[in-house]
């Protein structure tokens, strides 16, 4: 089966204000050509969705569309630019990817249908309760961690599972936080794949800060 590997990469990164995120570098280069890199080497084709007026610099080996204007259009968008029988949907952000867990979601995308990478949620858990003007939120419900699991990317996908997702969402406007989530909605099954703490989504300065540590070591290896 031919793979691709799918990045959303048009957002504009506000949360963490240095401009359109996938770009920011960390020890000098970008977060989108740190996991296009770690995806290249498993697929047959790495497909970016970019902002308008953006490109991809000469050596990054990916070939790039521009994106809609939320992460879903843009996954969208993507899956309209690849013919591959299996996708592999995968968040710039996310820029330290283990070989292993690409293999592994892949397995499970051919095998299953859908695949997210995802770890077994370790803190506990608690709702908040209100926001009094005096102390901010407050401690409210517990909620048992037992059996939750914090999800990542890669997500794999047959592409007639996700095209078929995605389309069902569009007629109905219903808009999900990940991909893998449009599929559970219609009822598909979604294998869980261990992933990897170093597997975060760098989405605030303090983020960013952690990714630079963890590059000296990663880019040692």
């Amino acid at each position: 089966m031919k793979v691709a590997a799918l990045i959303p990469a048009a957002g504009s990164g506000t949360r963490l204000g240095l401009g359109p995120k996938a770009f920011v570098e960390v020890v000098g280069v970008s977060l989108l050509a740190r996991s296009v890199a770690a995806l290249a080497p498993h697929v047959d084709e790495v497909v970016v969705a970019l902002p308008e007026g953006w490109t991809l610099p000469a050596d990054v080996p990916a070939r790039a569309i521009v994106g809609g204007q939320t992460r879903q259009d843009s996954v969208r968008l993507l899956l309209e630019a690849t013919h591959a029988e299996v996708v592999l949907v995968h968040d710039a952000a996310r820029p330290f990817l283990p070989a292993e867990v690409v293999r592994a979601v892949r397995a499970a995308a051919q095998a299953v249908g859908a695949a997210t990478a995802a770890l077994p949620v370790a803190d506990t858990l608690v709702r908040a309760s209100g926001e009094p003007p005096e102390t901010g939120q407050t401690w409210g419900e517990l909620t048992p961690r037992e059996g939750l699991w914090a999800v990542q990317t890669p997500q794999g996908f047959r592409r007639g599972v996700l095209r078929e997702a995605h389309a069902r969402a569009r007629a109905d406007a219903h808009a999900a936080t990940d991909d893998a989530g449009l599929v559970a909605r219609l009822g598909g099954p979604v294998a869980l794949v261990p992933g990897d703490a170093r597997l975060f989504k760098v989405t605030t300065p303090g983020d960013l800060a952690l990714a630079t540590a963890l590059a000296a070591v990663w880019d040692a290896r």
